[in-house]
C-alpha cells in the first residue's frame, strides 16, 4: 500500500474506533441502543431503495460499524479501494473520505454510528459502480453510443461483499481484462514521464525527409528516443535509423508508414504526454463500460482504427481494413456488442428507407430511369414497372414502395454480408467501391462496416464448421443464389471506439478521433472530477 494511503487511514480509522468504544460505553448492546441504532439505519436507508431492501432483508443489522474483526476488514478495505480510486483514473474526492471522516470524528451515540453504517454502505456502492462499469452513462454522453452496460443489482452487490473476503471483492471489480491491465500500467508510466517532463522540446519543423540534418532532425531523433522508438544515437542526419523508427512510430499511430516525417507525423510526434493520458483514461472508462467476457472467439471493430479483427483467446488471428460510417448526423457508426448469426452469400440489398427517401426518390423525381440498378416492389412483394409510377406524387412521408438490388458483383453489399440481427441495422460486408481501401481515413458508409478482404473474412469463420471452408464458400456463390448459411455457434461481436489501445507486446497506439466523441467524453470525466493532476506515476 503506498505511503499516503497508510497515513489516510491511520488519521481515519481511529476515529470510528474511538466512536465504537464510546458507544460501548454507554451499553450498546442494550435493547435501547440496539433500536436506537436499527432506527437510525432504517430512516437513513429509507431515500435509497437498493440499501432500505438490503438492510431489512438482514434485520437492520450493520456491517460496518461493529469493533470486530470483519467489520475492521471491509473498513479498511474500503477505504483503501477510495485511496486506490486513482490508478483506475477515478477522483478520490468523489467518494467523500473527508466527509466519512469527519462522520466517524463526531460520532458520539448508536444513531450517528447507524448513519455511518449507511454513509459507508452508500459509499461503497458508488465507488463499487464506478469501478465496475465507469462513471458516466454512455448514452448521455453521445448517442451514438449505444452499449448496454452490464450494471450489477446495487443490492447484490453489497450482499456478496458482505459475504466474501474484502480486499478480493475490491479487486475483482475492474475489468479483468488483458487489455485494462496493460491501460492502467501505460496510465502509470506516462504519469512517471509527465512528472519527469515529459518527452522533451517538441520537433521545429514542418516536415523532414530523410538525408536532412539540422536541429530539427536532432530533436526529431531525441523525441523519437524517448518515446522508445529508437535506440541511443547520435547522429544528427535523418539515417536509415531514424527513418525505420518514423515508420514504427506511423504504424502505431495509424499513419502512412513512409519512414517520412510529414506534417500529420510531426503533429502526432509532438503531441504531449498529457493528451495521450487523457485518451488512456477514456479507453480505460470505455473498458469499464465493457466489463464482461468478450468471448473466447469474438470479431472486433474499432472504428477509430478503421479495422476488423477476429481474435482467438485474446490473439489476433485475422485482421482487414474497413470502411465505417461518414462522420455526418445519422451516418456515424453506433457502438455496441451483439452475436453474429449467419453470412449471406450473393445478398439482395433491401435498400434502407432512410435512404430509399432522402436519396433515390428525389433522383427519381428527376428523372423516373435514375438509380437503374434498382427494382421496385410493393408492400405485397410484386414488382412494380417504374413507367406505371408517378414518382412526384410521393413524399419522404408517404412513398409506398421498397427498393432492393439483386445479387451482382455491383450489389452496394457486394458478394457477402454477416448478419447479427439488432435495431440499429448494422452488419459487416463486402463492397464494389475497393477503391476505398487504399485511404488511411475511411468513414464514407452510410453507417455499416465494409470489410476489404470479405472472402478471407468468411473463410476463417467457416473454418471451424467446413473442412474445404473455401471450397464451401465458392459452391455456393457460383450459384449466383441468395444463400443464408447460419453459423453453427454465434460468435460476439463488439462495435468500439478506441482512441487508445494496447498490444500483447509493443507499442501502445493512439489513433484519431473521428466522430470526436472521446472529447466529450473527457468533458464529462472532467466535470466529474477527473484531474490529470492527480495522475502518479
Amino acid at each position: 500500500m503506498p505511503a499516503t494511503a497508510v497515513r489516510f487511514l491511520t488519521s481515519l480509522l481511529p476515529a470510528l474506533a474511538l466512536a465504537i468504544c464510546g458507544l460501548v460505553a454507554t451499553a450498546p448492546e442494550t435493547r435501547a441502543g440496539v433500536t436506537a441504532f436499527k432506527q437510525a439505519v432504517a430512516e437513513s436507508a429509507a431515500r435509497d431503495d437498493d440499501l432500505a431492501a438490503f438492510y431489512r432483508a438482514n434485520g437492520y443489522r450493520g456491517i460496518w460499524t461493529a469493533n470486530e474483526g470483519e467489520d475492521r476488514a471491509r473498513r479498511r478495505a474500503l477505504l483503501e479501494a477510495i485511496e486506490d480510486a486513482e490508478h483506475h483514473g477515478l477522483p478520490p474526492a468523489r467518494y467523500r473520505p473527508e466527509s466519512l471522516k469527519s462522520m466517524m470524528r463526531d460520532a458520539r451515540t448508536p444513531r450517528d454510528l447507524g448513519r455511518i453504517e449507511v454513509e459507508l454502505s452508500r459509499t461503497f456502492l458508488q465507488l463499487a459502480r464506478d469501478m465496475q462499469t465507469g462513471l458516466l452513462v454512455p448514452r448521455e454522453i453521445d448517442r451514438g453510443i449505444v452499449r448496454e452496460v452490464p450494471y450489477r443489482s446495487r443490492s447484490e452487490l453489497l450482499l456478496n461483499f458482505s459475504r466474501a473476503n474484502p480486499r478480493a471483492f475490491f479487486r475483482a471489480l475492474p475489468p479483468q481484462s488483458a487489455e485494462y491491465s496493460r491501460l492502467m500500467r501505460e496510465k502509470r508510466r506516462l504519469g512517471a514521464l509527465m512528472a519527469r517532463g515529459g518527452w522533451g522540446p517538441t520537433v521545429p519543423a514542418a516536415a523532414l525527409e530523410p538525408g536532412e540534418s539540422g536541429p530539427g532532425v536532432v530533436a526529431l531523433r531525441d523525441r523519437l528516443i524517448a518515446m522508445g522508438f529508437m535506440a541511443r544515437s547520435a547522429s544528427a542526419v535523418y539515417d536509415d535509423r531514424l527513418r525505420d523508427a518514423v515508420q514504427d512510430f506511423q504504424v502505431a499511430h495509424g499513419l502512412e508508414p513512409d519512414g517520412v516525417a510529414g506534417a500529420s507525423t510531426i503533429a502526432e510526434i509532438n503531441t504531449p504526454v498529457s493528451e495521450r493520458i487523457q485518451s488512456i483514461m477514456v479507453a480505460m472508462e470505455r473498458e469499464r463500460w465493457n466489463n464482461q467476457p468478450r468471448g473466447e472467439r469474438h470479431i472486433l471493430v474499432n472504428l477509430t482504427d478503421f479495422s476488423a479483427r477476429i481474435v482467438d483467446n485474446d490473439k489476433v488471428t485475422f485482421q482487414t481494413r474497413s470502411v465505417i460510417g461518414k462522420d455526418v448526423p445519422d451516418r456515424r457508426s453506433p457502438e455496441f456488442s451483439d452475436e453474429m448469426e449467419y453470412m449471406e452469400i450473393n445478398p439482395v440489398w433491401n435498400v434502407p428507407r432512410s435512404i430509399a427517401v432522402k436519396e433515390y426518390l428525389p433522383q427519381m423525381q428527376r428523372n423516373r430511369g435514375a438509380a437503374g440498378h434498382l427494382k421496385l416492389y410493393n408492400a405485397r412483394g410484386q414488382q412494380v414497372s417504374r413507367a406505371h409510377v408517378n414518382f412526384n406524387a410521393y413524399n419522404a412521408r408517404n412513398f409506398p414502395f421498397n427498393l432492393k438490388q439483386p445479387p451482382s458483383s455491383r450489389n452496394a453489399l457486394g458478394l457477402v454480408k454477416f448478419m447479427f440481427p439488432n435495431r440499429y441495422n448494422i452488419y459487416l460486408h463486402d463492397t464494389p467501391a475497393k477503391n476505398l481501401f487504399a485511404r488511411n481515413k475511411r468513414d464514407y458508409s452510410h453507417g455499416c462496416i465494409r470489410l476489404q478482404e470479405p472472402f478471407d473474412f468468411a473463410y476463417a469463420l467457416l473454418a471451424r464448421q467446413e473442412t474445404d471452408p473455401k471450397g464451401y464458400f465458392h459452391r455456393i456463390l457460383n450459384t449466383g443464389q441468395q444463400t443464408q448459411v447460419r453459423l453453427e455457434k454465434k460468435v460476439p461481436v463488439h462495435i468500439i471506439y478506441r482512441t487508445a489501445f494496447t498490444q500483447a507486446r509493443g507499442h501502445t497506439n493512439y489513433r484519431n478521433d473521428v466522430y470526436g466523441r472521446d472529447a466529450r467524453i473527457w468533458d464529462a470525466l472532467r466535470r466529474a472530477g477527473v484531474s490529470l493532476h492527480a495522475v502518479r506515476g
